[in-house]
């Protein structure tokens, strides 16, 4: 009877070890990143690679854009040596804080057979109203860019998105 108990008991303590059969990718990061400074948000999306993948797979981070329309895609092929895949988005417009935008990774294998899709959302804490309407700093030296600025000198800040002037 004991025996089989620390059978059973090691049995669970192994498969409570192992990973799914079908996870080869893994969320390690995922955030919005503002930058004031050149007036760009985007999503930042790190993965870590949890088992083999086989060379020439490619992994796509398809993300939510938040002005609406098709899916913002970015493709990754998938190298032997790699331990992480990031990705960044294109520019965004028309974040609005608090909602969720929908992320779906897709890991395809070289012959395009679905290997993993990992579904999250991300939310961001600030809206498009904190970036400036264009970047503040132009050119190598980041000189000051006068029409970033109003009369006054202070800064001219984007609108909601869908709000004129």
């Amino acid at each position: 009877m004991k025996r089989r108990l620390l059978t059973a008991l090691a049995v669970l303590m192994l498969a409570g070890c192992q990973r799914e059969a079908n996870d080869y990718l893994s969320i390690n990061g995922k955030i919005f990143i503002f930058n004031v400074r050149l007036s760009k948000a985007y999503y930042t999306l790190n993965l870590n690679r949890l088992a083999d993948v086989p060379d020439g797979s490619l992994v796509t981070a398809d993300f939510e854009n938040p002005a609406g329309g098709p899916p913002l895609s970015v493709t990754r092929k998938v190298f032997p040596t790699m331990t992480r895949i990031d990705f960044q988005s294109p520019d965004l417009d028309c974040i609005v804080a608090d909602k969720p935008y929908a992320i779906t990774v897709t890991l395809r294998d070289p012959q395009g057979k679905e290997m993993q899709v990992i579904k999250t959302t991300l939310a961001s804490t600030l809206d498009q109203t904190v970036m400036p309407e264009q970047a503040l700093v132009r050119g190598n030296a980041y000189d000051k860019n006068p029409s970033a600025y109003d009369a006054e000198g202070h800064v001219k800040f984007r609108k909601a998105c869908g709000l004129q002037g």
